[in-house]
Parts: C-alpha cells; sequence; structure tokens
C-alpha cells in the first residue's frame, strides 16, 4: 500500500508555523493516508465516495473491482452504464464514471499531461469534466498526484478541524485562507492532519 509521502520537513515547518497545529502533530503522530498513484482510478474512486460515508463508498469500489476487475478508462468505456450502477452507484454517478473513461479513452483527457500542470490548471482541466467539481480534482491533487500544498475550502471536515482545533464556531473564507496560507508549502500534510482532527471523538 502506498501512503502519502512527507516527513521530517514538513512537520518541522508546519510546527514552526503553527504552535497549534504543532501540538496535534505531536499528539498524531506520522499519518500513513493511503494514496491512489493512477490518475483514473483516483479520479472514478472520488466519484464514488461524493456525498456517501467513506465505509459506503468502500463498499462500492469493492464491488466495481470485483465485477471489472482493473478500473481503467478502456475497461469503464466498454462498460454498460446499468451494469456500473448495479455496483452500488447512482445512474448520474455510474454515467459521470463512464464519460470520463470515454473521455480519456478516446483522448479528449490526457492525463498523463495532467502531471506537468500547476495545480490551478490541474483542477481546470478536471473539473471541466462531468461529474467533477474542484473538491474532486482537489482530491485527486493530493491522493493521486501527491501534490504538496492543497488545502480544499470545500471539504467539509477540513473546516471541521479547523474550527475544532482552533476553537472557532464557524470559519469563514477569509479566516480559512489565513490559515492556508500559514501551512504553504505543505498544506495538503496539514490537510492530513485536520481530517484527523476533526474525526476525533
Amino acid at each position: 500500500m502506498e501512503v502519502f509521502r512527507y516527513g521530517q520537513a514538513e512537520i518541522d515547518h508546519l510546527k514552526a508555523r503553527d504552535r497549534t497545529l504543532g501540538r496535534a502533530i505531536d499528539r498524531i503522530g506520522i499519518i500513513e493516508r493511503p494514496v491512489h498513484p493512477d490518475v483514473f482510478s483516483a479520479l472514478a474512486h472520488s466519484i464514488v465516495a461524493q456525498q456517501i460515508s467513506g465505509a459506503a463508498a468502500r463498499t462500492v469500489w469493492t464491488r466495481l473491482v470485483a465485477r471489472f476487475g482493473a478500473i481503467t478508462p478502456e475497461i469503464v468505456q466498454a462498460a454498460a452504464v446499468e451494469d456500473i450502477q448495479k455496483c452500488g452507484l447512482s445512474m448520474r454517478k455510474a454515467s459521470y464514471l463512464k464519460g470520463i473513461g470515454e473521455a480519456v479513452a478516446d483522448g479528449a483527457l490526457d492525463l498523463d499531461a495532467l502531471r506537468d500542470l500547476p495545480d490551478d490548471e490541474v483542477i481546470a482541466r478536471l473539473s471541466s469534466l462531468r461529474g467533477i467539481g474542484i473538491w474532486t480534482a482537489e482530491m485527486v491533487l493530493i491522493f493521486a498526484m501527491q501534490r504538496p500544498d492543497v488545502v480544499s475550502w470545500g471539504d467539509l471536515a477540513i473546516r471541521r478541524g479547523m474550527m475544532r482545533l482552533y476553537e472557532h464556531d464557524e470559519i469563514d473564507r477569509p479566516t480559512f485562507d489565513r490559515f492556508r496560507q500559514r501551512y504553504s508549502p505543505y498544506g495538503s500534510v496539514a490537510s492530513l492532519y485536520l481530517w484527523r482532527v476533526a474525526a476525533e471523538r
């Protein structure tokens, strides 16, 4: 299992820039968060995970893999939408997944070329596809491309983690952006800890 790569340099930077986050890092330790190095697989997984629990997403993903084997653009393009749906997706999500498979298999979307583009351009290209919004594109940046500086405003758990960590009743966009700039250039590592803080009881 491949995990998001980070080490002492990122930890030292975040602890120096933000003492509150630093205390959480010391308490939690190193986080081994699985990644999907294959960009198409990560896109497909993100679509599956939209607006459902992590457990439900894992169940649907397991069914997809059992039904189709490797989740590749060619396999998804060749599959009937109804067969994709039977794995536990809504018809809307199944059509999104098939559409992205078709776009990649037909060459309309070059996933390899994305690796050479800056974050904002990757987000623009991915979010032009049906079913892919900014949040999904940001998750691909983190969990497929392992980009180092992504903190998603659209992620409710990230905002919940900030509120809990800094004892705020709410987080508005200017406050969020201030924290995000403080974490830079290692915002993705900060995101891992904010997710963990949000999940704590």
